[in-house]
């Protein structure tokens, strides 16, 4: 099974549809950790801020996606998107694995672990800080995609995240290149 990661997507629509060509397409699944359309009042608005066209792409888009509701996320993104978007979490049980997906824009380290461990999660997915990481503590990975299009990573390259066979990586979105990988047990 092959799980596409995305997080903090704000709008952009030709990145969205750069990352979904190149590497979601071939998905059985997308798993987006809110952040879908408003820009937010934090960042600047970037130039290919079309956040009614993405909604237009998602809701066509060929691949089933299961979304947690983000800060920017509002209750009228409901209305121009089919998918729901309003649940602060997602549980997912794919293969085995428990997979929880949650912005995270509301948790400390502590309470992200204390949740990942209430939940039995084997991954535990959040965003927010358009930053990726990836750790393994306690036999739980912890991931954050980071930002494809409003990263906040020094070098300023955008990345996403996928689950693969039995491995989840961290990718940078304009090379392909793995930054980080952790084997899932």
């Amino acid at each position: 099974m092959k799980i596409g990661i995305i997080s903090d997507t704000h709008g952009c629509l030709e990145t969205w549809e750069q990352v979904f060509h190149a590497y979601f397409q071939d998905s059985d699944l997308i798993i987006h950790a809110g952040d879908v359309l408003y820009h937010g009042p934090r960042n600047a608005i970037p130039a290919e801020y079309n956040p009614k066209q993405l909604a237009e792409v998602l809701n066509n888009c060929p691949v089933p996606i299961v979304t947690a509701c983000g800060n920017c996320d509002a209750e009228v993104d409901s209305m121009v998107l089919t998918l729901p978007i309003q649940s602060p979490y997602s549980y997912l049980l794919l293969n085995g694995l428990r997979i929880v997906v949650t912005h995270g824009h509301n948790l400390t380290d502590d309470a992200k672990r204390e949740l990942a461990e209430r939940l039995k999660a084997n991954i535990f997915i959040t965003g927010h800080t358009h930053i990726a990481t990836l750790e393994k503590l306690d036999g739980i990975i912890y991931l954050n995609p980071g930002s494809p299009g409003m990263t906040k990573r020094p070098d300023g390259h955008g990345t996403i995240a996928w689950i693969n066979d039995n491995k989840v990586e961290i990718l940078e979105i304009a090379t392909g290149q793995p930054l980080i990988s952790e084997i899932l047990a």
